[in-house]
């Protein structure tokens, strides 16, 4: 298939390339700088800003199938809303313009346009739109992950810096919060999977590892996984929320409000819910141990 990967360059996009480049595909990953470092050979890399109304059409006119990964987690609700809502309805709209089949969409865990953040609103609002253009001539599947792990992931990786630079104890906030990790590898082959399967068409496919885990235990593991040794304790709210108000400022912030305000839902999956293989505890010691 010859496939637009929108957001092919961020860490779920390199993972989803490798797979789909060895499974022959022909990918197109459009790039604002025009680079595409650590992407598979024969991925064609094109310097384009896909919020450019102009250009989308043309980097997806011809292909049977967009893939949009475009996301981010921090910023204010007019960012949330261009990135997720606005660019995501827009993708929508192009591949029917241009006859494209099959589009797979990114959304998250506990997307609801009426969820307690501006992240799960925006990402709740921008399913319901694209899920809206879906019908005979475009096929729309979503997928809701819990957090990702993998070697290059920015959750675990993030939290065994913090307690690299933590002197000796480490409060955290969000201790109480619950996830399924899901692995990267096995969120890529859910994606792969539904380029094919023409069941999963209309479909918001949930995506949680084989446990769930609080906070609290998911940066403890951390700590015995990477050799850094520390008191980890729950930050109270109040102190949370203020210390995440002054992070804010910092260019990429570790925590927002707006984070701890997603974690008032737990990211974990129905009981009825399939899960996916990979448990955690085979992968990520092999990585936050180098």
């Amino acid at each position: 298939m010859k496939i637009t990967l929108f957001g092919g360059t961020g860490f779920v996009g390199r993972a989803l390339c490798g797979l789909l480049a060895a499974q022959g595909h022909a990918l197109r990953v459009p790039s604002r700088d025009g680079r595409c470092a650590g992407l598979p050979a024969g991925v064609e890399c094109v310097r384009a800003d896909p919020h450019d109304a102009l250009t989308l059409g043309g980097l997806i006119r011809g292909q049977d199938a967009v893939i949009n990964l475009i996301g981010i987690l921090h910023g204010d609700e007019a960012a949330f809303r261009r990135t997720h809502v606005e660019l995501g309805e827009h993708i929508a709209r192009a591949c029917l313009a241009e006859g494209v089949p099959v589009l797979l969409h990114m959304s998250a865990l506990n997307a609801d346009p009426h969820g307690p953040s501006l992240y799960l609103r925006s990402k709740g609002e921008a399913e319901e739109r694209v899920h809206a253009l879906a019908g005979y001539r475009l096929r729309v599947t979503s997928f809701r992950p819990s957090v990702i792990f993998g070697p290059e992931d920015s959750f675990l990786n993030r939290f065994a810096t913090l307690l690299r630079l933590a002197p000796g104890v480490m409060l955290l906030p969000g201790a109480r919060a619950r996830f399924a990790p899901v692995y990267v590898g096995d969120v890529a082959a859910a994606f792969a999977r539904a380029l094919t399967d023409a069941a999963q068409a209309g479909q918001r496919i949930d995506l949680c590892g084989p446990r769930d885990y609080s906070l609290l235990e998911l940066v403890r593991l951390t700590a015995r996984w990477s050799g850094h040794s520390r008191l980890i304790l729950p930050m109270p709210d109040a102190m949370a929320r203020a210390m995440a108000r002054l992070m804010e400022r910092l260019p990429n912030p570790p925590l927002t409000r707006d984070n701890l305000d997603s974690m008032r839902i737990d990211s974990v999956c129905a009981t009825d819910t399939p899960r996916q293989p990979t448990a955690m505890e085979s992968i990520a010691p092999s990585y936050l141990g180098q």
